[in-house]
């Protein structure tokens, strides 16, 4: 029986047409994308224009003669009453309503047609079918948050039902709770995990200590996705090294669907089918492939709510080998919004902070995990989890890696937790500025 297909049909959101949408728009050949891109763009925006009242006043008076002249959509332009954003037709209860996780700073709530919504769901089937994982068939180890409100926790729980899932409460990450964690993949035949970063990197510490490979304790397990926050080369190798299954990135974003999935080739091909990524400067002009930009995002298929050259607020690169139908992303450096101010008045990816600080802190194996904020310009405190502190000279090892990749002059102070706090959803965000 397929379940997940089951419930959405049974909810409204029509996953066989969608399903078949994905196919034919596959199908295009490389010499018509092109035209399927132009089309797809001036249709959504036209529409907009013509039943969406919040759009039409965000695009202005001026006429659509260029994709360059479209105007950039921030999040902060979204954060008004969903009911001033919706287009003619659509309402709460002939929509998908969801929120945003916030992690950029301006969370609010979106809309998407119904079959948009099942869109998104056949590109996730689409992409986890590279691997042989279905979503209607295979058991999935769910490691992601859980709403701790009676009505939000048993809906999570139904859909969990119904798409296959078991969910790790990954609030608690001791050592016994993972023991926990463990016991389960004895007694179910999960085939692959999906959940955030650095709840499955902690669950792969914590198997490596024991030496143990899950795929010795479950045999049917085939793959791990890993999503919603940064995932660093040596993760990888970690996970793919104690897990005993290929490790996948998975990029994505609640407001949109899938962004992009690393194929077997371990390329990360962005989703070209129903959306239109761009990677822009600060001026709003495409990047060439290889430069870093700002994301940008186009959803081509939703009606319901205008998502049109959004800026996601995420940094990143395209590969020279992109195609239009094919686009692969190179890089993805993190949040524009995290960046790391230093003595100097220089501005860096807060994330390089923390990949620097990474490089030192993990090599002895004592430090579960850490974050790393910025308290005021020049200033930052590493805040981490182990069973003892830090020793002096361990400290000193990470200030002079910071001189060495940084610049001198930093002031950095550590603070040692026996655990670390996640957002709502259980998310843990590597690198937070206070400024």
């Amino acid at each position: 029986m397929n379940w997940f297909s089951l419930s959405l049909q049974l909810n409204r959101f029509p996953i066989k047409k969608a399903k078949n949408a994905l196919e034919e728009i596959k199908n295009i050949p490389e010499s018509e994308y092109k035209a399927y891109v132009e089309w797809k763009r001036q249709e959504i925006v036209n529409y907009h224009r013509e039943n969406n009242s919040f759009y039409k006043d965000f695009f202005g008076s001026r006429e659509f003669s260029s994709w360059e002249e479209v105007p950039v959509m921030q999040k902060k332009d979204l954060q008004r009453p969903l009911e001033e954003r919706f287009s003619k037709g659509y309402n709460a209860r002939n929509s998908y309503i969801g929120k945003t996780s916030g992690s950029s700073g301006h969370p609010f709530i979106f809309a998407k047609d119904r079959f948009c919504h099942a869109l998104s769901w056949a590109e996730f089937n689409d992409r986890y079918q590279w691997f042989g994982i279905d979503l209607d068939r295979s058991a999935q180890a769910r490691f992601y948050g859980i709403p701790l409100d009676r009505f939000g926790y048993y809906k999570e729980r139904i859909k969990d039902r119904f798409g296959f899932r078991y969910r790790f409460p990954i609030f608690d990450l001791s050592d016994k709770k993972m023991d926990e964690f463990l016991q389960e993949f004895r007694k179910k035949s999960f085939e692959y995990i999906n959940g955030y970063t650095s709840s499955i990197v902690l669950f792969a510490k914590f198997l490596k200590k024991k030496n143990l490979i899950l795929k010795d304790i479950c045999p049917n397990l085939r793959l791990c996705i890993v999503t919603s926050e940064m995932f660093f080369e040596e993760d990888k190798l970690l996970l793919e090294e104690t897990f005993g299954v290929p490790v996948v990135n998975e990029y994505g974003a609640s407001e949109l669907g899938l962004l992009a999935f690393q194929n077997p080739d371990e390329e990360w091909i962005l989703n070209s089918e129903t959306m239109f990524v761009e990677v822009l400067d600060g001026k709003g002009k495409a990047v060439p492939a290889g430069e870093e930009g700002r994301i940008v995002i186009t959803s081509l298929y939703n009606k319901a709510h205008s998502f049109i050259r959004y800026d996601i607020g995420d940094t990143g690169s395209l590969s020279e080998n992109s195609s239009l139908k094919k686009p692969i992303l190179k890089k993805l450096l993190g949040r524009t919004n995290d960046v790391a101010v230093l003595p100097s008045g220089k501005v860096v990816p807060g994330l390089t902070f923390y990949y620097v600080t990474k490089t030192v802190i993990e090599n002895d194996g004592q430090v579960k995990e850490f974050v790393v904020q910025q308290t005021k310009p020049g200033s930052f405190t590493v805040i981490y989890v182990s069973e003892v502190a830090l020793k002096d000279a361990q400290k000193k090892n990470i200030e002079t890696a910071m001189e060495v990749y940084l610049e001198k002059g930093l002031n950095l102070s550590f603070e040692h937790k026996l655990i670390l706090n996640r957002s709502k959803r259980g998310k843990l965000k590597q690198f937070e500025s206070l400024l």
